[in-house]
C-alpha cells in the first residue's frame, strides 16, 4: 500500500532516482494521441533528454531538433524514413540529427526515447540512420563475467557521440567495481531488481525505475532476488571532454 507522502524517489546534485509512483505525464509539442514521462533533461543538469512515450494506436511523436534513439518497450511502432521500418518489442532505431522522420504507433505502444544534440568532429561524417533488434545482438560478458551480459545497440564507431546498451545480471551478479567517470548515464530498469549505490547512498531499485547519474557520480549495482535484472543504459562518449 502506498503511504501518503512517501516515495523511493530521490534527487541530489549528482543523481536522480525516479520511481513510477512519481511519474507525471504530459504531451510534448508535435505529439498526437501520446504523452511523455520526462526522466532527464537539461533542467536537471543532463546533457541529453530521455523520456518514455506512451502512445495510443495511431499516435505520433513529432519532430526533434536533435539525434533520437528509440527502444520499444511495448506494442508496435512504424518509423517513416526512406520507407517504413516496423519496430516490435526489443526493436530499436538511431535517427540522425536533421533527418526528417515520422514515428507512429501501429498499436498502443510504450517507447524509451533518448534525444541529444550531435557533437561533430572534424573529418568524421555524421552517422546515418540505424535500425536493429536486441534479440539479434550477441551478448558479451562484462570483464569476463558470464553472469553479466552486455548488448551494444549502437555500433562502436567514433562517428557516434553516445552509446546505448542493455545489461543483464543473473541473480547475485554485480559490477566488479565502483565506477567513477566523466560520462553521465540515463538508466531505465527493464526487469528484476537489486541495489544501486549512487554517490554515498544505497537504493533498492526495481523494474520501471529510472536513474540519472551525473559525471563522476560513484555508481555500483548488484542483482538481488531470484530473477535476473536488466536495464537499458545511455552514456555519452567518443568526444574530447573539453
Amino acid at each position: 500500500m502506498n503511504k501518503l507522502g512517501h516515495t523511493r524517489s530521490r534527487i541530489t546534485p549528482s543523481h536522480l532516482l525516479q520511481t513510477p509512483d512519481t511519474f507525471v505525464r504530459t504531451p510534448l509539442p508535435g505529439m498526437v494521441k501520446a504523452v511523455a514521462i520526462v526522466h532527464a533533461a537539461p533542467a536537471l543538469g543532463a546533457g541529453f533528454a530521455q523520456y518514455t512515450a506512451e502512445m495510443e494506436a495511431g499516435g505520433e511523436l513529432g519532430a526533434t531538433t536533435a539525434q533520437r534513439f528509440l527502444y520499444l518497450l511495448e506494442g508496435e511502432i512504424n518509423i517513416g524514413l526512406n520507407g517504413n521500418h516496423a519496430l516490435k518489442v526489443g526493436g530499436y532505431a538511431y535517427l540522425p540529427q536533421g533527418v526528417a522522420h515520422t514515428v507512429t504507433a501501429v498499436a498502443a505502444a510504450k517507447v524509451a526515447v533518448i534525444e541529444k544534440h550531435y557533437q561533430p568532429v572534424d573529418d568524421l561524417p555524421q552517422p546515418g540512420a540505424y535500425f536493429g533488434d536486441e534479440a539479434n545482438v550477441a551478448p558479451q560478458p562484462l570483464m569476463g563475467d558470464e553472469d553479466l551480459q552486455v548488448r551494444s545497440l549502437i555500433p562502436d564507431q567514433l562517428e557516434f557521440d553516445f552509446a546505448v546498451n542493455t545489461m543483464e545480471y543473473q541473480p547475485g551478479a554485480s559490477l566488479s567495481m565502483v565506477e567513477m567517470h566523466v560520462m553521465e548515464h540515463g538508466l531505465l530498469m527493464l526487469a528484476g531488481g537489486g541495489i544501486y549505490r549512487l554517490g554515498d547512498d544505497w537504493y533498492p531499485v526495481t523494474a520501471g525505475d529510472f536513474i540519472w547519474m551525473g559525471a563522476w557520480c560513484p555508481q555500483w549495482f548488484g542483482c538481488i532476488g531470484k530473477a535476473p535484472a536488466k536495464y537499458l543504459i545511455y552514456k555519452d562518449w567518443n568526444r574530447n571532454p573539453l
